[in-house]
């Protein structure tokens, strides 16, 4: 992506670390949070100019009728919005909205002109203005969605979109208290005008973005992505699912519910005790207060809160903190006689204690919900199927919000209806205070029913959560662990299939390896053999003396010999003092070999001198025994010991052992004790097909210590690329930052084959830790070039499959060859064409990898899956799911490339960044060999059995160079050219060659040789 970054030098890179940003990120960021911090501050101004003048005008009993017609208005804009979509493009849709929400205020400030203040076309204006306030907050909320989303792709957004959330925060600070000082210099219905000329100046700033990032927005209308890709068609929700949906609605739907009848209370209660011209002041200092409150809790609280409390508690504060206060409101206000009150004080002053309690109510409700619930609230979709998880998204946020407004406003008129029609002859203090406490009543019952909703919740989450991450929807990192654990117990603890079981042990090893402890450890005497076996592996892993009562009351049941033998080892590793003889008795022949190594092992690394002599002796009898099994155990109990002591001298034979088992389990042996003299017999390990998941295990088990010679290994060039391939999959497996470092670094260095594989092991490491240390290291832009240096050999490709199709005419015309020679030129001629044709296919695949690293994995797969298909409707589709997710640079020619074009036409496309020069066909193919570090080792060979066909001189070097290939078929052919163009030159350098590693190739010289002396 074209940018720049406004933090250079020491000072600016701390503080992107401080905030979590990357360099390459600065700008857009910037950029958006400028956007959205202009556009809110004037939304700001207008929300509390256009509250007061209603407020003044109807007063807050019409404030339901407001809701209701928002609600018509919000789902009328939601979908006038998509059509707009579907209609202009993306770049012309999100300015001309942002226009569209600041221009009409200026219309409103002109219909509130005059003196008629209560005439009908203030009246109408203030009713329209209140109700466009409602109508420009979700305008913006949409377009501020949008433009996030087109700007960053799924992981930049997760550090970016916290900041530019924040600028609502600011723009509270900002307007709130900038706001008494605007209502002295200006009048209240002039604040309109300062809010228009706030949204206008945003509408310029989102321009000067959508220009300045032009690729990043689709030239076409869009279309949603979600039709577009086979498996995002809509599926049934039903079962797990269902269960965990319903509840889901019924949270946001609650939270709606809630602040609107809060909303409606405080206004209310304002009205009733402010005029106007105070209403506005007074909100706009409470906008201040609250902006600086709610900055403080989310930069330095929330985070730390979710972190410590879990998801659901965090979401669960706001409607505990507003029924306590809710309750104390009631009690405070309620009609009871003082003496019977429970804050009988307080009532002396009833009505000033209602406002107070409303504007804590209100105070509260907004500064954890634009905090905790804002920040809480999206996690809370990460469980669902990314097949529907937009959908529903937008259903509960677009559809079931809105509709619930409308409904809260019916119901909210409803409810004062019944208190006139049940109290018709009450004063109108009193039949205020009896509203005021009944919609407190109501507001306590609301937060009531939310906090059911966010506990229901709970049950059906972890379930949603295997699933999930089962496909690799999910990250792990967006897991709430305390309910994660709290449901692992309930499926482990309730009858059920052991794989589902199996599943939930697996996926808390990999969520919290350190803790497996404290929810398996309990369960063990439930379990079967099975999952006791994989669960006393996971615990193994990190001892902890805490849970050994619980292992030793498993040890006094009948178990099968590998849990005795794993039941074994955590007591001895966990406990520091224990009696060694308890061990003895597991030494004796007729114990089961696998807990008699276990328990050898163990006194070898715990006894005095002569346990580990009993041991040694133990030991050195299986390693010897005829039988295999005992010969296996025996090399599984070295790998436990931390001293071999004699038993060293046994290695060597062992690793000639007939039995394959025996030496795959010694190969983990040496991993294990780190012996160094046998890392060689590692390495040769991979080379084997039976040994070689063995040995990637071993040099696994050594860490960083294994990097220098997996490295060797992998960056060599003359070894199989199986081998290199298992190479870097170890060093992948071993995931330390030396290893991220080593992968990403090869990357960099790599090409072809090698960076294919490289790319694909990157993008298959758990978390994402591959694709973040790519990014880390090379950043967007990084990545980016990779992008572009295979578009530049995609260019060199097509115009030497131009250049090249001039060959048969050429041949054709002139007739200068026998027909023989001129059939044998024809086939190099397809070869090399073929070849070609096989290296765009490689170039293309290794883009989309390459794309997988900045963009959602299912859109990129969605694409790549229809553009391979043979109708032109599918490829259509591929090409719009690209061009809606994209932002490269270069994101036109790439799809102009992928487009179904003859190799002149993508030619033509490509010219924007490799102008086309054309050549003669010998010379194109002098330019092929140029490149031969790019080259698939086909298209290498097959380069030079057209040279030799057409009889075209190739450079010394190329030819010397080549003849020094690691691929065998590489150097016959360079041979097979040398004999046509210079038998001379090559009878000098088979000598040289006759001990060829390639059996084919060594018998092609021997041939050569005897050809040549003839």
């Amino acid at each position: 992506m074209q940018t720049r970054t406004y933090f250079r030098g020491g000072w600016g890179q701390g503080f992107l670390r401080w905030v979590n940003l990357r360099p390459e990120e600065s700008e857009r960021t910037l950029l958006m949070f400028a956007f959205y911090t202009t556009t809110s501050i004037g939304l700001l101004w207008l929300e509390t100019s256009a509250t007061a003048l209603f407020l003044k005008q109807y007063g807050a009993e019409l404030l339901p009728v407001i809701y209701i017609a928002s609600s018509g208005l919000g789902s009328g804009l939601g979908f006038f919005y998509s059509r707009l979509q579907k209609t202009l493009p993306l770049r012309s849709v999100l300015v001309a909205i942002a226009i569209l929400m600041g221009v009409p205020l200026f219309l409103f400030r002109v219909g509130l002109q005059g003196n008629y203040v209560d005439g009908v076309i203030v009246l109408a204006t203030v009713f329209l203005l209140r109700l466009w306030m409602d109508a420009t907050t979700v305008l913006n909320d949409l377009n501020t969605s949008i433009t996030a989303n087109q700007l960053f792709n799924i992981r930049e957004i997760k550090r970016t979109y916290p900041l530019i959330s924040s600028g609502l925060l600011v723009a509270d600070v900002i307007s709130g208290f900038s706001l008494p000082l605007l209502l002295v210099l200006v009048s209240l219905q002039n604040i309109i005008i300062l809010a228009g000329i706030m949204m206008l100046l945003g509408a310029g700033i989102l321009f000067y973005l959508t220009r300045r990032y032009q690729q990043s927005f689709p030239d076409s209308p869009m279309r949603n992505l979600e039709d577009l890709q086979p498996e995002f068609k809509s599926r049934r929700v039903g079962g797990t699912l269902q269960r965990y949906v319903i509840p889901l609605f019924a949270f946001f739907i609650l939270g709606q519910v809630l602040f609107l009848v809060v909303e409606f209370q405080y206004l209310s209660q304002l009205e009733r005790n402010l005029d106007a011209s105070a209403i506005a002041g007074f909100l706009g200092i409470f906008s201040g207060i609250l902006g600086l409150f709610e900055l403080a809790t989310q930069w330095f609280l929330s985070s730390r809160l979710i972190e410590r409390l879990g998801v659901f508690v965090a979401a669960m504060l706001l409607p505990i903190c507003v029924v306590i206060i809710g309750v104390i409101t009631f009690a405070a206000t309620s009609f009871l006689p003082p003496s019977i009150s429970i804050l009988g004080l307080i009532t002396l002053t009833r009505p000033f204690s209602l406002f107070i309690g409303v504007v804590c109510l209100k105070f509260i409700d907004e500064l954890l919900r634009y905090t905790l619930i804002a920040s809480t609230g999206a996690v809370l979709f990460q469980p669902l199927p990314e097949s529907i998880r937009g959908s529903i998204q937008a259903m509960v946020r677009g559809i079931a919000e809105t509709l619930s407004t409308g409904v809260t406003g019916i119901g909210i008129l409803a409810i004062i209806g019944l208190c006139y029609w049940a109290f018709p002859n009450l004063p109108k203090v009193a039949q205020d205070q009896l509203q005021g406490n009944v919609f407190v009543g109501i507001i306590v019952l609301v937060a009531l029913g939310w906090l059911v909703t966010a506990w229901l919740l709970r049950s059906s989450y972890v379930n949603l959560l295997v699933q999930s991450a089962e496909q690799g929807r999910l990250g792990f990192s967006d897991v709430d662990l305390r309910a994660f654990k709290r449901a692992v117990i309930e499926v482990l603890e309730q009858p059920g299939k052991e794989g589902d079981k199996r599943s939930c042990i697996q996926l808390l090893s990999q969520i919290d390896p350190q803790n497996t402890g404290e929810v398996l450890a309990p369960l063990l005497p439930r379990f079967t053999p099975s999952l006791q076996r994989q669960s006393l592996e996971v615990i193994l892993e990190y001892p902890n003396p805490d849970y050994l009562k619980d292992i030793q009351a498993l040890i006094a049941e009948q178990l099968s010999p590998e849990v005795l033998a794993l039941a074994l080892r955590y007591i001895w590793l966990a406990e520091p003092e224990l009696d060694i003889s308890t061990l003895k008795p597991y030494l004796r022949p007729e114990v089961d070999p696998t807990v008699r190594g276990t328990a050898a092992a163990l006194m070898l690394r715990r006894g005095n001198t002569e346990d580990k002599a009993e041991a040694t002796n133990t030991l050195r009898r299986m390693l010897t025994h005829k039988r295999e099994r005992e010969r296996v155990m025996g090399c599984r109990a070295l790998g436990e010991a931390d001293y071999l002591q004699a038993l060293r001298v046994y290695v060597a034979d062992l690793l000639q052992d007939e039995s394959l088992r025996v030496r795959c389990a010694l190969l983990e042996v040496i991993g294990s004790t780190r012996q160094e003299e046998y890392y060689p017999s590692l390495v040769r390990g991979l080379y084997y097909k039976s040994t070689r998941e063995a040995a990637s295990r071993a040099l696994v088990k050594l860490g960083d210590e294994a990097l220098p010679l997996l490295s060797e290994l992998a960056e060599d060039s003359h070894k199989p690329d199986l081998v290199r391939f298992s190479a870097l999959n170890a060093i992948a497996t071993i995931s330390t930052p030396a290893a991220l470092t080593q992968l990403t670094s090869q990357l960099i260095t790599s090409w072809g084959t090698t960076r294919r594989n490289l790319l694909r092991i990157l993008l298959k490491m758990p978390g994402e830790i591959g694709i973040d240390a790519v990014l880390d290291r090379l950043g967007r832009s990084g990545v980016e070039t990779f992008i572009e240096q295979e578009l530049l050999l995609l260019g060199q490709i097509y115009a030497a499959q131009v250049d090249l199709e001039q060959i048969n005419a050429e041949t054709l015309s002139t007739k200068l060859e026998p027909d023989l020679r001129l059939q044998s030129y024809q086939e190099a001629l397809l070869l090399l064409q073929r070849a070609l044709l096989n290296l765009e296919s490689d170039v293309i695949d290794r883009c989309f990898l390459l794309m997988k690293f900045l963009y959602p994995i299912g859109a990129i797969q969605a694409a790549s899956f229809n553009l391979k298909s043979d109708s032109r409707s599918n490829v259509a589709v591929g090409l719009e799911i690209l061009d809606n997710t994209l932002d490269l640079p270069t994101k036109q020619v790439l799809l102009g490339i992928l487009d179904q074009h003859p190799s002149a036409e993508k030619l033509e496309i490509l010219t924007e960044i490799l102008p086309y020069k054309p050549m003669a066909p010998s010379d194109r193919l002098r330019r092929l060999l140029e490149l031969r570090h790019f080259l698939s080792e086909w298209t290498l060979a097959c380069c030079f059995h057209l040279a030799r066909a057409a009889h075209w001189s190739l450079t010394t070097d190329q030819t010397l160079v080549c003849l020094r290939h690691p691929t065998g078929f590489v150097r016959e052919a360079v041979l097979a050219y040398l004999k046509e163009a210079s038998p001379r030159a090559l009878l000098e350098l088979l000598p040289v060659l006759k001990n060829d590693p390639d059996q084919i190739v060594a018998a092609q010289v021997q041939q050569m040789m005897v050809d040549l002396s003839n």
